[in-house]
Formats: structure tokens, sequence, C-alpha cells
């Protein structure tokens, strides 16, 4: 019985950085504390009403640390009241761009996020600057910022992005740059999409090349494979997978969940409501509904026309193209944002299929192998 609801928050639509592949449609909205305890009551409210015991929110903006320390506090507190009022468990979690980092956060990120921070940037950096500037400067303040965060005790976690240059530089090359010379032991590679309005960056994402991508996840598969499992470094999305086929508890990507419209919702700060942080703010006609201009949360979602398109596409795929797949109870057929954003249409499977479907077999082998080299020792 699923017992557990995430909320991607966006606390705000404005942002400190200009990179040219963003999917967000930008604004100077900012939300308040009076509308953040609106908001909060009704997915609680919500909540009790489905059972559902716990929650998690991911605080993303826009850059959710254009919000002071102390609007978070608040925040927290504000939530916990209410939480704990109806009888739930609330846990949070921060995605930032660290330029506005500093060490006025560190008591707010200890005791709220529990010393974690999730960042972005991407090798080379194409695509992420700021306003009117180069990505360099941009990697020199994020390296700055990072390396304070990591002073202070605070675990951060990156994600990154593969663009063309990422491809000719190769997985070996990569995995160095952030384990090697960041220092980062702990980051997630994403697969690309054009989300949001078409421009020449998103026209160069290697979103075609399956092919080359595929050869780079499982070159870096491999790498880390032999130079990070064994030493506590954590690659997403090879370390869940391993988990996952050696049958240990692993929580993997949204991407492959069963039925994303299950577990989650996003809301931005005018109390828009849709499935995630790409639909909410690139994809009005994807909206479900304002969180401020309805009576019951629950109400809202059940009666959404563009959620039930979201609940028809599993269907979809089983019944077109993913029925006899080995890895259907893995993927359920991938990401709706990536399929639209390729397809135009939520009704076909993942873009990424084929290099999925690879990806899976490498890692249930390596998990298979580690299997048998364990019991051997143990028959030693």
């Amino acid at each position: 019985m699923k017992s557990h609801f995430s909320l991607i928050l966006l606390s705000t639509l404005q942002c400190n950085a200009d990179c040219e592949y963003c999917f967000e449609n930008k604004t100077d909205d900012r939300l308040t504390i009076d509308r953040l305890g609106e908001m909060i009551r009704k997915v609680l409210d919500y909540m009790v009403e489905k059972s559902l015991v716990s929650l998690t929110i991911y605080w993303q903006g826009g850059e959710a640390m254009l919000l002071p320390p102390s609007w978070y506090e608040q925040a927290q507190e504000l939530i916990q009241r209410e939480a704990e009022a109806r009888g739930k468990q609330v846990f949070h979690s921060l995605q930032s761009n660290m330029l506005a980092y500093s060490a006025r956060w560190n008591p707010v990120i200890a005791r709220m996020f529990g010393n974690s921070v999730g960042t972005s940037l991407d090798y080379p950096n194409r695509y992420r600057k700021l306003l009117g500037q180069t990505p360099d400067s941009y990697n020199e303040i994020w390296g700055r910022r990072v390396r304070e965060a990591r002073a202070a005790g605070i675990e951060v976690q990156v994600i990154a992005v593969p663009n063309q240059a990422t491809l000719d530089l190769g997985a070996d090359r990569f995995y160095a740059h952030f384990v090697d010379e960041l220092g980062i032991t702990d980051f997630q590679v994403n697969t690309p999409f054009p989300g949001g309005e078409s421009n020449i960056a998103k026209q160069q994402l290697p979103v075609a090349e399956v092919e080359k991508l595929s050869r780079f996840y499982l070159d870096l598969a491999e790498v880390w494979l032999e130079r990070g499992h064994n030493r506590g470094v954590r690659v997403g999305p090879f370390d869940a997978l391993l988990r996952q086929f050696s049958h240990e508890p692993a929580t993997l990507p949204c991407i492959w969940g069963e039925n994303c419209v299950n577990a989650l919702v996003s809301i931005d700060p005018r109390g828009q409501v849709a499935q995630c942080d790409c639909w909410v703010t690139s994809y009005p006609d994807y909206h479900y509904g304002n969180i401020f201009e309805c009576d019951n949360f629950g109400e809202l979602l059940k009666t959404s026309p563009a959620r039930q398109q979201f609940n028809q596409r599993p269907v979809h795929l089983i019944q077109r193209d993913c029925l006899n797949c080995d890895y259907l109870a893995l993927c359920h057929g991938g990401c709706p944002v990536r399929t639209y954003t390729v397809y135009g249409s939520l009704f076909e499977k993942d873009p990424y299929c084929e290099l999925y479907k690879i990806l899976f077999g490498r890692i249930e082998r390596a998990a298979r192998n580690l299997a048998q080299a364990g019991v051997q020792r143990r028959a030693a």
C-alpha cells in the first residue's frame, strides 16, 4: 500500500542564472508564508483523506536560495506544526544552483535539510551561465560555493546532463572531473531533453544520439564499477540499479516510476499544480488547476482532465509498445516529460528506451557477478 507522497515545491520562479537549455519560464513570483500555509494545509488534508503517512517536499525554483534562510525557518516551523496536528511526517530536500550560498545558510541546511543539498553542473559546461557572462564564470562561482559548503560539513549531491562535448570527452574524463578533481562522490547523470520553448541550445542536445549516449552510459558504468563502487562513490542511476538487481532496498529515479501520477505533484508559487516542475513551469495546457482556487486538493486532482491523460499513459504503453519487454516492471515506459518534449505526445515510450534496456542488462549482469563472487568468497 502506498503511504508516501512527494511534492516538488517551487518557492520562487525567480532565478539568478541564465542557463540556455532551461525549460522554465521565469517570472518574479515568490511564495509568501501565508500562501504556503494555505497550500500545505490542503496538501496535508489530502494526505489524511488518502491515508498517506509521510510527505517529502523537494524545494526548488527558479532558484530556491533567492528566498532568505529566515523564510525557510518560518516555513519549516509552519509545516511541522500543521503536519503534527494531522499525525503526518514531513521531510525536506533542497535543490539549488548554489550561486547565492553563504555560511548564513548553514543552520537551516543542517536543521531542515539534513545537512545535504542537491545542485547541478555539467562537464564540460556549455549552457549554464550567469546573465551576460560565460559558462567559465559560472563554473568558478559554483566551484567556490560548493567548496565552502563541503568545508562546512554539508553533503553536496550533483546532477549532470551530458551534452555533445561530454560524449566527445568520454566517460573516463567525465568521471575523473567530478570524483578526482572536484571530490564529488555523489552525482547523478540525467538524460537531456528539450523542454520548454525551443532554442538553438536545446536543438544541440544529443537527444537523437541514443546509440552514442548508450555507449557513454555503459562506459561510465564500467568506470564506476571499477573505480568507485567499492570506494563509497555513488553515481546515479547505476548505484540504485545495482541495489535493485541485488534485491536490496533501492530508490530508483522518478523517470522509471510505475506511474508518477500516483506518487508526486508539483506546485509553483502562483499555486499552479502539474505533474512535475517542467510541466508546471512550461506547459500550462497540462496544469491540473490552482490549489488556491480550490476547496479540496483531492477533488482538484481527481477531476483534472490533464491528470487523467497521465493516468491513461501506462495502459497505452502496455498495449502498444512495452508488454513484451523484459524490463517493463522496472521502467514502466519511462518519463512522460522526456516523451512529450521529443514526440509531442504522452502516449509514446520514452525516447531513451534502448539506452535504458542496454543499461539495465549491464547492471543486472554486474549484480549477478558480484553475487557469485560473494558466494565464492564465503565458500573459500
